[in-house]
């Protein structure tokens, strides 16, 4: 009986954290260094999960930063950063919340380093991202989808 119990706990760990891709471009380079610094940044995210095997998923969040400075693009850096993580006994309601918040959320500080590194050795002023709060990304992303099925079913 008590090896049932334990079977059936919840477990969660995290079997590797690992840059997958990154890119740094710096199209008007070197005469963006010589010109008025006064950027304007646009922040991308998204988020992908895949199953592996048995309890083993990636989850991999990709972080894209386009700066421009007066009418050039000062550079355009982009990082995906994954994970391997094991989640077993969590039922099907959880798995959402755990692929889709809980560990992007471990993600996101290695993605943010990876984008600070990338910038500064691109020779412009380091790049601080702000904290991101998955938890309420992933309930507006349930609730489009909540919307969008709605919809659908209203037109069929």
């Amino acid at each position: 009986m008590a090896e049932e119990k334990q079977a059936q706990e919840k477990q969660f760990s995290i079997q590797k954290i690992y840059t997958k891709d990154i890119s740094f471009e710096s199209p008007g380079s070197p005469k963006i260094f010589t010109e008025k610094w006064e950027p304007s940044v646009d922040f991308n995210l998204g988020t992908n999960s895949t199953p592996l095997e048995d309890a083993l998923y990636e989850v991999a969040i990709t972080v894209t930063v386009t700066v421009i400075t007066g009418d050039n693009t000062a550079y355009l850096v982009e990082a995906t950063q994954a994970g391997i993580f094991s989640l077993s006994a969590f039922s099907d309601e959880e798995m959402g919340p755990m692929l889709g918040s809980f560990c992007p959320n471990i993600l996101f500080p290695y993605a943010r380093e990876v984008i600070s590194d990338l910038v500064a050795k691109g020779g412009f002023p380091q790049l601080l991202l702000a904290p991101v709060n998955f938890d309420a990304l992933y309930s507006q992303h349930v609730q489009q989808k909540q919307q969008q099925s709605a919809s659908s079913s209203t037109l069929n």
